[in-house]
């Protein structure tokens, strides 16, 4: 009569949430370890997360300018001669821009020679650099431009000894409300500061400048009559049609020394070199997160050899090697996974600070927000590998003798 082997016990199967629940409890035995190795993770994902934000909330606070401001304004102002000299443009430059079918609206501003000061004390070596301008009366409708304080120069106030200040002109002079009683000493003789201008985000140069009305930058200031600068609403559809025959149209006898521009792609190209700037700063913060990782498998790998004890009596007990595996890597995982989700939210608080602070609409893109947990579950992973490798090959034992 043959004897039958009793069959083998086979090993109990974990289910997912048993091996969560294990791997979770190898965190809680180690707090403080486990904080300061989910922290190196978390500094590069807020790192990424921050710079994405930031960069993100500062495009679309540029798209909130351009909507309000308009991508339609083109400026067209005279270059080099043909002969190398400072070249001009025809007195008749507005009207036959003007004349052009597509377009709106069309301004100007002239340069002059004249210098501004606060008062007639001031020694003339000291400019700050405040350049004053003729102006034609209807150059805030064309450049977007709004007074802060005061009023804009009319037909009237045009013909007479009265100044409009940008911000910054207006922050040099100490000049802080306009008024009758409000003067200050431009070309030799007193003006009155009728208004102050807004920031003007298409035209920068009006924040620095000080604006008179035509006739009397002619009468008052030797103004020449030429403008220096022509500014030009097109309709949007056909702004690159403009643009393309401005020259042309602005000095038909020398197209060539007409320089054309658009002020918004001054801002985007702005934009584009933030968004390089961006790009090391999420260098640096891969830097920081591979250096998390680090210190993710440091602490994986110390958790091993401290535990070798558990391992062996789990492994007496009958766990299988892939058990074991799996317990020390899902701790991997799950202490990526802490640091990734504590980064994220510390990189959409920074951003929604500084874009606050900013007065910058906050935004975040969600996939940035899914990138970087998924970098963190990636780091894991590699971080972790080796650990539960290890763990996995410790012979009962040996493991249970070392403890």
């Amino acid at each position: 009569m043959s004897t039958l082997a009793p069959p083998r016990p086979r090993p109990a199967r974990l289910s997912p949430a048993d091996v969560v629940r294990v791997g979770g409890s190898g965190l809680r035995s180690r707090p403080v370890r486990v904080f300061l190795s989910a922290l190196g993770i978390a500094i590069g994902i807020a790192a990424m997360i921050g710079v994405v934000g930031v960069s993100t909330s500062s495009a679309e606070e540029l798209n909130r300018k351009l909507d309000a401001l308009g991508t339609n304004l083109l400026t067209v102002s005279p270059g080099q001669s043909f002969g190398g000299g400072s070249a001009h443009l025809p007195e008749e430059a507005v009207e036959m821009v003007g004349a052009i079918g597509p377009v709106e609206s069309v301004s100007a501003i002239g340069r002059t020679d004249a210098k501004v000061y606060r008062n007639d004390h001031v020694p003339k070596e000291q400019t700050g650099g405040i350049g004053v301008y003729a102006a034609r009366v209807d150059l805030p409708a064309t450049v977007g431009a709004e007074v802060a304080d005061g009023r804009w120069l009319n037909d009237a106030s045009a013909r007479y000894p009265a100044v409009v200040l940008g911000p910054e002109a207006a922050k040099q002079l100490a000049v802080h409300a306009s008024g009758p009683d409000t003067q200050v000493w431009l070309g030799g003789r007193w003006f009155t500061v009728v208004g102050i201008l807004a920031p003007t985000g298409l035209a920068p140069e009006l924040d620095s400048g000080a604006l008179v009305g035509w006739q009397a930058a002619e009468r008052e200031l030797g103004f020449d009559g030429y403008a220096t600068t022509v500014y030009t609403r097109a309709k949007q559809p056909a702004v690159a049609d403009v643009q393309a025959v401005l020259g042309a149209t602005a000095n038909p006898e020398d197209p060539g020394s007409v320089e054309v521009s658009r002020p918004s792609d001054a801002l985007a190209a702005k934009e584009a070199t933030d968004d390089t700037l961006s790009g090391l700063l999420l260098g640096l913060g891969g830097v920081a997160l591979l250096v998390g990782g680090v210190g993710v498998a440091n602490t994986m790998v110390i958790s091993v050899l401290e535990r070798r004890a558990e391992i062996g009596l789990r492994r007496s007990l009958g766990a299988t090697r892939g058990q074991i595996r799996t317990q020390f890597l899902c701790e991997s995982l799950l202490l990526s996974a802490l640091g990734g989700v504590g980064g994220v939210l510390l990189g959409i608080g920074v951003t929604a600070g500084y874009a606050t602070y900013q007065g910058w609409p906050t935004v975040v893109p969600a996939w940035a927000m899914a990138g970087g947990v998924g970098a963190t579950l990636v780091i894991g992973a590699l971080a972790g590998i080796y650990p539960a490798v290890r763990a996995a090959r410790l012979p009962p034992t040996e493991a249970l003798a070392a403890a």
